[in-house]
């Protein structure tokens, strides 16, 4: 009787293990109250599950809607810090050390999260992302073409294929995000950095395929502005953590430059441009090197976003 307890006791832990849910919410009085109707029902047998809203410095009621719910902690943010900045004040202050993010805006489906969990869990992942490539996916069409071009930016830069780069509905272990805190910025960009973060870093990550709603509310994204944000990011985080991947085809593209302009001037000037050949092909030597050096100082200083015993 008590071992067959005590082996219950065991796989509950196992299969519903303890979880922090962070909600970044600016501003989201209209969707907030469904997405806390439904992770309220569906935790609601497991005490040692906690909900956690940021109100990020919104002017509406969203702090006064989340605080009508018994089961839900509310960290305010005095002024508008960003999606990023709510998210890591709440990872700061969850009690748990497995944390799940998604929106309050109702676009995820978020009866998927014992998914993401149990798949972190039993197949000991070091974070789970819910992919939005499922039947029903409402992504504006205005944010389509940016989406593709970044996704096959950050394929480049990871090596493999990402099926969601910035899914905001995801699950992670603590103790691993804390690592990247110092890179992880205070904006929109959080779920891409972390993605590449880890994906450089040699972290196992899978993906869920999971459907997407439309949004309740009016949508904080700028595509103009966060798209070009979003670009400099993923160049910034190849350049920290794969620097070889920037370099080497720049260097390769102004080298085939300098033998392509070579040979146009011999056979259109019928001499060659010998200075400007070889101020070209000395620019790709030298982009080679600095790749290289960059490649030698990444490598020797010690990364505190890989595991010590790496």
């Amino acid at each position: 009787m008590i071992a067959t307890q005590y082996t219950q006791a065991v796989e509950h832990r196992i299969l519903r293990p303890a979880l922090s849910i962070v909600i970044p919410a600016y501003n989201e009085e209209r969707g907030l109250p469904g997405v806390l109707d439904q992770l309220t029902r569906l935790f609601a047998d497991q005490p040692d599950c906690e909900i956690i809203i940021v109100d990020d410095g919104s002017n509406d009621q969203t702090t006064a809607v989340a605080r009508r719910y018994a089961q839900v902690r509310v960290i305010v943010h005095r002024l508008n810090r960003g999606y990023g900045a709510a998210l890591k004040s709440g990872i700061r202050h969850a009690r748990n050390d497995l944390i799940c993010i998604t929106d309050a805006d109702g676009t995820y489906p978020n009866q998927r999260i014992p998914d993401l969990v149990s798949t972190l869990v039993e197949k000991e992942y070091d974070m789970v992302v819910g992919a939005r490539i499922g039947e029903n996916v409402h992504i504006p069409w205005t944010r389509k073409p940016a989406k593709w071009f970044l996704g096959k930016l950050a394929n480049f830069v990871a090596g493999e294929p990402i099926p969601d780069l910035n899914s905001g509905m995801r699950v992670f272990r603590r103790s691993t995000a804390l690592r990247f805190f110092r890179l992880l910025p205070d904006g929109f960009s959080f779920t891409t950095t972390i993605t590449l973060g880890m994906l450089t870093n040699n972290y196992l990550v899978d993906y869920v395929p999971i459907d997407y709603h439309p949004r309740i509310g009016q949508s904080k994204i700028r595509p103009i502005h966060d798209t070009l944000n979003f670009t400099q990011l993923v160049l910034r985080i190849a350049l920290y953590f794969a620097p070889l991947k920037i370099f080497m085809p720049l260097s390769l593209l102004v080298m085939v430059g300098a033998v392509v302009w070579a040979f146009f001037s011999m056979v259109v000037f019928k001499a060659l441009a010998d200075v400007s050949t070889v101020v070209l092909a000395m620019a790709g030597i030298e982009i080679a090197l600095l790749g290289l050096i960059a490649e030698l100082i990444n490598r020797r200083v010690p990364n505190t976003y890989r595991d010590d015993d790496d």
